[in-house]
């Protein structure tokens, strides 16, 4: 298994690489993985590089070599590798049937103007690799000429748990929030497609009706690496919140474990996901929300999920549209039983998403992967 990060840094790869490989071994599948310097876990054998140049490359190769795996894992989304091109050409460092799961096709950044090359290098990657899996419909219908891929999602990291009434009442507490409050929360780290500008708006509006609206974002704000475009994209909101006036309606939780989490997310009365390009099996915080049995707003998918059924397990809005988040807020503000409903639907929604079937779905193409190359 190769990864661009691995905890304890934050991130959603890490995490998911971090589950997967835990559950491959129970299933008795030796693993190995191979990461960036930082990086700790006291089950699993771990080697090392200083980063995704020349030198991460060459450590590559002489890492192969070493283990002699039956099959090479890369976990691969841009940002990981710290936008290293030649993060991109490590199928021929690797003489093993070499496996790229795409987090996100998304292009990356290269350098100024790097137009068609964008595409083209992120193309080669899939191309040079032996198979390929995609977390979720959109990335697959990308790679559709591609003979050797799966549609295999990630599951969450946060295990379910029960919340406590008391425990409930005391972070509504903190929050501000008195009987007639109703609190929307939100989970992951802040950039443009979480659609979050429009869901302040949506709330200043509501509240000037005089609705007792309160959110509260759950979390860190920013990944690692953290790019320039977040941290712009960071302040901007900082800036909304001051304009629309919702400073005293806005709460910032900062980072914490999963545990505070699962907690906190159990405390909302409704999680607000208002993705700017839909909701997606690659949202790695709708995924924690479904498995901790969230009620939740998000946006309509661009890609046809048909697990995802409005009003059953989600409520499912029009993408880039405060005055669509609106409407559904002010809906499910005064139907408890819609609410009750998306809760059950999103519990019995998590079973598509349970580790061992992610692990068995994993193996299984690992396998057929292995005997096209014998």
């Amino acid at each position: 298994m190769i990864s661009g990060e691995y905890p304890p840094m934050p991130g959603g790869v890490g995490d998911f690489t971090r589950m997967l490989s835990h559950r491959l071994m129970r299933h008795g599948h030796d693993v190995r993985l191979l990461c960036r310097a930082g990086c700790s876990d006291e089950l699993l054998p771990m080697s090392t590089v200083d980063n995704w140049g020349v030198g991460g490359t060459a450590s590559v190769r002489a890492w192969v070599r070493r283990i002699q795996p039956d099959v090479v894992n890369m976990q691969f989304q841009t940002a990981a590798y710290d936008m290293s091109p030649l993060a991109h050409f490590l199928p021929g460092f690797c003489e093993a049937p070499f496996v790229t799961t795409f987090h996100d096709l998304r292009f990356p950044y290269l350098f100024p103007k790097a137009g068609r090359l964008r595409n083209w290098i992120v193309m080669r990657l899939a191309r040079a690799s032996t198979g390929v899996i995609t977390t979720n419909q959109e990335d697959n219908a990308h790679l559709q000429a591609l003979p050797r891929r799966r549609v295999i999602p990630i599951g969450s990291s946060i295990a379910p748990q029960t919340v406590s009434a008391a425990q409930r009442e005391q972070i509504r507490q903190k929050l501000g929030a008195v009987p007639g409050s109703f609190v929307l929360g939100h989970f992951g780290f802040l950039n443009a497609l979480k659609g979050i500008d429009y869901l302040l708006e949506a709330i200043s509006g509501l509240r000037r009706s005089g609705r007792d609206l309160r959110l509260v974002f759950i979390g860190g704000r920013r990944g690692y690496p953290e790019t320039g475009e977040e941290s712009e994209y960071a302040s901007r909101l900082d800036a909304s919140i001051k304009r629309l006036g919702l400073g005293a309606a806005v709460q910032w939780t900062g980072y914490l474990d999963e545990s505070q989490v699962a907690a906190w997310l159990g405390a909302v009365d409704l999680l607000a996901l208002p993705f700017a390009d839909g909701a997606s099996y690659r949202r790695s915080s709708l995924m924690a929300a479904i498995a901790l049995g969230c009620p939740i707003l998000t946006t309509q998918p661009a890609f046809e999920v048909p697990a995802f059924q409005h009003g059953d397990n989600l409520w499912l809005v029009r993408p880039r549209s405060a005055e669509a988040i609106a409407q559904g807020i002010q809906r499910l503000m005064t139907d408890d039983g819609r609410l009750c409903q998306l809760r059950e639907g999103a519990r019995m929604l998590r079973r598509r998403f349970d580790w061992d079937l992610i692990a068995k779905e994993t193996a299984d193409f690992y396998r057929e992967v292995i005997d096209d190359q014998r």
